[in-house]
């Protein structure tokens, strides 16, 4: 009886998660758009649904409100559950044209680009399943080595396992590299309309340099109130914490 308590509350949660989420759209494309936000966030708040449709319809709503910070910070959320989709990539893009601070990238170079290409060709998820076809092919070619009674055919078996065994290990280590990466990669987006980046976590250190809402910063290390941030042209420093929102805090 508790257990089918437990998947009707389970039910109604989710029903009603959905219908909010169907007004959330109704009052978008009405082109209430604040009233759209309300909706979106509080199911985020309330409801504790993730979903990265919900995430980009919040940042489509945030868009149409010229707000950078918010609108570019959905659109980052919407791409960690959905990477690549073309469509957060497009809205994202344009939001960034709403943000004042153009911060250059600066590429890797080298070996470690090499690497950071080859890795970065899919999500760690993706080099998991991949792994798992490679060995369950691995498998194959054992078996078929095992029970083959042909010397050609015993050779072919071989060299096919010795092939698949390589691209299993590139497989399993490309997918533990994006792991890392994942993990330790910790991007936040400046929601402050005027932040100082200091050379010290205190309000004493030296201004570095200004960034404006929109801005994004990869957080290294937290001390207190003041976290230091990276920009992608290298540029170190610390902001107050209270001035940015990290991405990765589902």
């Amino acid at each position: 009886m508790k257990n089918i308590l437990y998947v009707f509350l389970l039910i109604s949660q989710v029903f009603f998660a959905q219908s909010s989420f169907e007004k959330g759209n109704a009052l978008y494309q009405n082109g209430k758009y604040q009233e759209a936000i309300d909706v979106y966030e509080n199911i985020i708040k309330e409801d504790k649904q993730q979903s990265a449709e919900l995430y980009f319809n919040l940042g489509n709503s945030y868009y149409k409100l010229n707000k950078a910070a918010p609108s570019i910070y959905n659109y980052e959320k919407a791409l960690l559950l959905k990477p690549e989709d073309a469509a957060f990539l497009n809205n994202l893009k344009f939001a960034k044209k709403l943000t004042i601070d153009e911060i250059k990238e600066v590429p890797k170079v080298g070996f470690a680009k090499l690497i950071q290409n080859f890795t970065g060709i899919f999500d760690y998820n993706t080099w998991a399943k991949i792994s798992v076809g490679i060995a369950f092919a691995f498998l194959l070619s054992f078996i078929g080595y095992y029970f083959s009674t042909l010397t050609l055919s015993k050779r072919i078996y071989f060299i096919g396992m010795f092939i698949l065994l390589v691209a299993l290990t590139l497989s399993v280590s490309a997918g533990m590299s994006e792991k890392s990466h994942f993990d330790n990669d910790r991007p936040a987006i400046v929601f402050s309309e005027l932040s100082e980046v200091r050379s010290e976590p205190q309000k004493a250190g030296n201004a570095i340099i200004l960034l404006h809402e929109g801005a994004k910063v990869y957080v290294m290390e937290t001390v207190g109130s003041w976290k230091k941030i990276e920009l992608t042209d290298g540029t170190e420093g610390w902001l107050d914490a209270s001035t940015i929102k990290e991405i990765k805090n589902f």
